[in-house]
C-alpha cells in the first residue's frame, strides 16, 4: 500500500531541545522579559549595570550575542533565522534595561552587539566629575533612620563603584599592602561616622578593639547587637 512505511525506516521524530544551545530561547525569555532590575541612567551607574547585564546574559547563555563570539557569520546560513530571532530578543533585553533618554539614542541599532558597544563607548567613562560625584555620595551618606542593612548595602555599593573608577595596577609589594590597609581603615571610619546615634556605645567599643576589625566584621557585630 502507498501508505505503508518502507522496511528499515522509521517515523520522523521531533529533534530534542538543546537547552544549552545559545539559539534556544526559553518560553519565559521573550522580548518583554526583564533580565535585571537595574536601569542604565548614565556614566554614574554604567559599571553596575554592565556587571548585572553580563550575569543575566550568561545565565541565559546569550553573552555571545554582545561580546562578538556568536555573530551571524559564525552561526551559519542554515540557522540565520534563529540567530535573527534571538538577536531581537537580546536587543530588547538591553533596550528594556536603559532609561528613556538613553533608549532614544539606540533604538535604531538592529544588532545587540552594536548596541552593547555603543553603550560601552558612551558611558564607560571615568572622568573627574563622575569620580567626584561618587566620592561625595560616600562622604555625605548617613544612616538617617534607615535599616542597618540598607545603609551598609548602599555604602558598600558606592565603595565598589569608586574602586572600579579609580582602580590601580595590581601589585603585591609592601606599599600595595599598606595602601589596601589604609583603604580598609577609611571605609571603616566612613561607615562608623554615618551610623545613627543609637550605636554610639557600640562604636566606642569597636574603636577600642586591637586590631581594628574590617567593615564586614563591624556590620556583623552591629547586626547581632540589633537582634538582641
Amino acid at each position: 500500500m502507498s501508505g505503508d512505511i518502507p522496511e528499515g525506516s522509521s517515523t520522523p521524530k521531533d529533534s530534542p531541545i538543546d537547552l544549552d544551545d545559545p539559539l534556544y530561547v526559553h518560553p519565559y525569555d521573550n522580548v518583554v522579559t526583564s533580565i535585571i532590575t537595574i536601569k542604565l541612567s548614565g556614566n554614574e551607574n554604567y559599571r553596575l549595570w554592565c556587571s548585572a547585564m553580563i550575569r543575566g546574559l550568561k545565565a541565559r547563555n546569550k553573552l555571545g550575542f554582545v561580546d562578538g563570539t556568536l555573530t551571524l557569520g559564525k552561526t551559519g546560513s542554515s540557522k540565520a533565522s534563529k540567530w535573527e530571532r534571538v538577536n531581537v530578543v537580546v536587543c530588547n533585553w538591553i533596550s528594556g534595561s536603559i532609561s528613556e533618554t538613553i533608549y532614544a539614542s539606540h533604538v535604531y541599532s538592529d544588532k545587540a552587539e552594536d548596541i552593547w558597544n555603543e553603550l560601552f563607548e558612551t558611558y564607560n567613562q571615568a572622568d573627574g566629575s563622575v569620580i567626584f560625584n561618587v566620592h561625595q555620595q560616600i562622604n555625605t551618606l548617613i544612616q538617617n533612620g534607615s535599616s542597618l542593612s540598607d545603609y551598609y548595602s548602599k555604602l558598600d555599593s558606592l565603595w565598589k563603584d569608586f574602586d572600579g573608577l579609580t582602580s590601580l595596577t595590581e601589585c603585591v609589594c609592601e606599599a600595595a599592602t599598606k595602601l589596601n590597609d589604609h583603604s580598609k581603615l577609611m571605609k571603616l571610619m566612613q561607615f562608623l561616622s554615618g551610623l545613627d546615634d543609637v550605636y554610639s556605645q557600640v562604636k566606642i567599643h569597636i574603636l577600642l578593639m586591637e586590631p581594628l576589625p574590617n567593615v564586614k566584621s563591624v556590620f556583623s557585630i552591629l547586626s547581632r547587637e540589633e537582634s538582641l
